[in-house]
């Protein structure tokens, strides 16, 4: 119960890149518990950069298609997403435990690839994404992390969602960014809606207040929960692509 509570996996996917005029390769790959795994890997010409894409809790990579087109086209480098297991092409069944081995597999298929340099990978994680990719910055010191909507905790957001039930002290899915994020040792941007109607602004604000430098926070005027990349326009890309620019020196 608690899982689906959390997680709002679609298994059709609707939209690709190509709807949107865009070649990309579809992938697959391991986790270590033997559990496939589907993604885009979406090149741009000469770039040396990619940007490692975590997405939120609900649909799969389909969804993400329009904002894939314009990271891509304004960032201008190379763009990789997957689904966590349960959603989309992906086998299995959605948990904690099993986004984090997802997101240790994709890092893994994404160096092991000759037109990636590993070092200059910049995570990016939006909504439960953000918790995931936190994790992964934690274990995988030196890389940029980008952080979208993030919450503090899935107790923290369970108090919001239903604070007349004692249930928070009851779940086992934690997704503590809270805690993580002081142990993170890489650039650090986070971006987040003053109108998000489902993740509190004030919860990206404690999230960048307990993360160590060097960091940057970035308010998206206006902008609710989905809507960041619409709303924000053309400063909201230049956000991301100023952050990516100044980050890569230090890696």
């Amino acid at each position: 119960m608690e899982e689906k509570l959390i997680f709002f996996p679609v298994a059709e996917i609707s939209k690709t890149p190509r709807n949107y005029g865009l070649s990309f390769e579809d992938v697959y790959f391991k986790t270590e518990d033997g559990v496939t795994l589907n993604g885009w890997f979406v090149a741009y010409p000469g770039a040396s950069t990619t940007l490692f894409w975590f997405h939120g809790n609900g649909g799969n990579i389909g969804h993400r298609s329009e904002h894939l087109k314009l990271l891509h086209d304004k960032l201008k480098i190379h763009i990789f997403i997957f689904d966590y297991r349960g959603y989309g092409k992906s086998a299995g069944k959605p948990s904690e435990q099993g986004t984090y081995k997802d997101g240790v597999a994709a890092l893994e298929h994404l160096r092991s690839r000759k037109d990636v340099e590993s070092q200059r990978i910049v995570l990016f994680g939006q909504s439960l994404g953000a918790a995931v990719a936190t994790e992964i910055a934690v274990r995988q010191s030196g890389l940029a992390l980008i952080l979208e909507a993030p919450f503090t905790s899935i107790r923290d957001m369970a108090r919001i969602a239903a604070p007349w039930l004692p249930i928070s002290a009851l779940l086992r899915t934690k997704y503590d960014n809270l805690e993580k994020i002081k142990k993170v040792q890489a650039p650090i941007l986070v971006l987040h809606g003053d109108f998000d109607d489902i993740v509190p602004f004030d919860q990206g604000k404690r999230l960048f207040a307990a993360a160590p430098e060097p960091k940057e926070f970035y308010t998206i005027q206006g902008a609710h929960h989905n809507d960041t990349y619409i709303v924000g326009g053309e400063d909201y890309f230049k956000a991301l692509k100023n952050f990516i620019e100044k980050a890569e020196p230090r890696r």
